[in-house]
């Protein structure tokens, strides 16, 4: 049984009895496969049974869950869980709940700093799983909240991907001419990465972590157009067969974020790099669009505090923290990601995770 239809079950059959007239909201939110509906015949055999979270007013009292059963449809209640045992009914508070998984309640509104230090793979366990009974709407305000980013800070994101893109598009071809077929490999599947990751933002979704990007990747309208050219660059197996699936995936790309209206297009067909005999998107060229277009008077003044590259048009954008940051260790601590302010050219945060 997928692990979110156990959980409601699990929810309606067993947890809600115990409540009885006690105000709550009940959902399968945050980290696990079964939260992004991914969860196989593997995923049972760690972490993994019947859970819940139920969300309940400020200052009601917890629950008496004592009646649980030890077992339901065949997965013990009481099962590990991160090297731990317990009961996986978690009784919290949906600002609570909110709050330490993004450092601020999205009840009240993102700001700039909330959104850029906001991992997209927590955004969308978030705004993924299923909600099982929320009669306030509580989780649904937060959740619409979460949907996706306001359209200037999408201007940003996007512009970051492509710079990320832009700064290493020439190496595979680069690296391959020079003799060294493992360099080119190695930057050529750092680049299937950076467009893979920018199809997610192009369509308005949350880019998962590591394990799910290529699952989650298929189910996007851009995968049918771009993943066999994304395929077939990390296939080859000569360089100029890479730079030419590449650029096909790039130019992809390229007309679908045109397509989205948010910049000036630019032309989407790949060029010469420079002088040399290799063939680019240049992608500084839709940087400089989507940042050109911003308007908000805060993300610009986030682009006059990062400044542009030997002072011209191209920004120097980290971008969101996980276009930043590469680490596990980092991605999955809020607090850790609010440190990361000032790396992002941020002035500060507010409602900081402890």
């Amino acid at each position: 049984m997928p692990g979110l239809d156990l959980a409601r079950r699990f929810y309606e059959q067993a947890v809600r009895p115990l409540l009885g007239a006690t105000p709550h909201a009940a959902a399968l939110l945050g980290p696990g496969s079964e939260v992004l509906g991914l969860d196989d015949g593997v995923s049972p055999d760690h972490d993994f049974g019947p859970r819940v979270q139920l969300f309940l007013p400020p200052g009601a009292p917890a629950p008496d869950l004592t009646g649980l059963p030890a077992g339901f449809d065949g997965h013990p209640v009481a099962f590990a869980y991160n090297g731990t045992h317990g009961q996986h009914v978690e009784v919290t508070t949906a600002a609570a709940y909110f709050t330490a998984r993004l450092g601020a309640d999205p009840a009240g509104g993102l700001s700039l700093a909330d959104w850029l230090l906001a991992p997209t793979q927590t955004l969308g366990m978030l705004t993924a799983g299923a909600v099982f009974h929320d009669p306030d709407g509580e989780l649904a305000r937060r959740r619409a909240a979460l949907a996706w980013y306001p359209h200037d800070i999408w201007r940003y994101a996007l512009a970051a991907g492509w710079l990320r893109v832009a700064q290493e598009e020439a190496f595979p071809g680069r690296a391959g001419a020079a003799g060294d077929d493992l360099g080119s490999r190695v930057v050529t599947a750092r680049l299937v990465r950076e467009l893979m990751r920018l199809a997610f933002l192009i369509e308005r979704r949350w880019a998962p972590y590591a394990k799910w990007l290529g699952t989650a990747f298929a189910r996007l309208d851009l995968a049918a157009r771009a993943g066999p050219s994304l395929a077939g660059a990390l296939a080859a197996t000569g360089w100029r067969e890479r730079e030419d699936a590449l650029v096909r995936a790039a130019s992809v790309l390229a007309a679908a974020t045109n397509g989205l209206g948010l910049a000036p297009a630019v032309d989407p067909r790949p060029r010469p790099f420079h002088t040399r005999d290799i063939r680019v998107l240049d992608a500084d060229r839709l940087v400089v669009a989507l940042t050109s277009a911003v308007e908000d008077p805060e993300v610009r003044a986030l682009l006059g505090r990062l400044g542009g590259r030997r002072g011209g048009p191209v920004g120097t954008l980290p971008g969101t923290i996980d276009q930043a940051v590469d680490s596990t260790e980092i991605l999955m601590d809020p607090a850790r990601c609010r440190r990361a302010a000032a790396m992002l050219g941020l002035p500060g945060t507010t409602g900081v995770a402890r």
